[in-house]
């Protein structure tokens, strides 16, 4: 069966599309068969007026402002982590990778991260010497180590994910029925 997703997030079912209709021969018959009339024509084709406007254009701007205002300004995440953590938010969230993911090596990280091998290899360093990682041989390439988190670094990569996953109070505050419609509406956006 085919289904869609209502506005409760739960699949409802589309009749039309159902897989019990008859198969075979008796749902074979020439009032089935697709016609000329059926086949697209011009007026099917979009026109100029279903393309995005420029005011659709400016409502996302102002929407991306707003998001970002709310996630970089108001929740201020970045800040929180670091202060807690006592590292800079890419250490951290290279820490949070490696505990989610690890053990794994350092260009797998790097690539993770959207950065550069020297950058990642410094920054990894500096959790080694914390004692929150190690490094240790890969034994399926001599060339390259694997970095898997200690205890203690799992310990603060659930506090960072704690700080992370913590919504800023504007948003909290939101009554429920406008965080459905939020969430609905980001999840449709196809975010990685």
């Amino acid at each position: 069966m085919s289904g869609t997703a209502s506005t409760d997030g739960m699949a409802t079912v589309n009749p039309a599309a159902s897989t019990d209709a008859p198969t075979g021969t008796e749902a074979e018959t020439a009032a089935d068969a697709p016609t000329a009339a059926d086949a697209p024509t011009a007026a099917d084709a979009p026109t100029a007026a279903d393309a995005p406007t420029a005011a659709d254009a400016d409502a996302a701007v102002r929407a991306w402002r707003m998001l970002r205002s709310l996630v970089l300004e108001s929740g201020d995440t970045r800040a929180r982590v670091t202060e807690a953590l006592g590292m800079s938010y890419f250490r951290a969230k290279a820490l949070r990778h490696i505990a989610l993911e690890g053990p794994l090596t350092l260009s797998a990280l790097a690539a993770a991260l959207y950065a550069d091998a020297p950058y990642t290899t410094v920054s990894v360093e500096h959790l080694v010497r914390r004692g929150l990682v190690t490094r240790s041989p890969n034994p399926a390439d001599r060339r390259s180590k694997l970095v898997a988190v200690t205890a203690e670094g799992a310990a603060a990569a659930a506090e960072m994910s704690r700080l992370s996953d913590t919504p800023p109070p504007a948003l909290r505050a939101l009554p429920p029925e406008d965080l459905a419609a939020l969430e609905r509406i980001l999840h449709g956006a196809d975010l990685p």
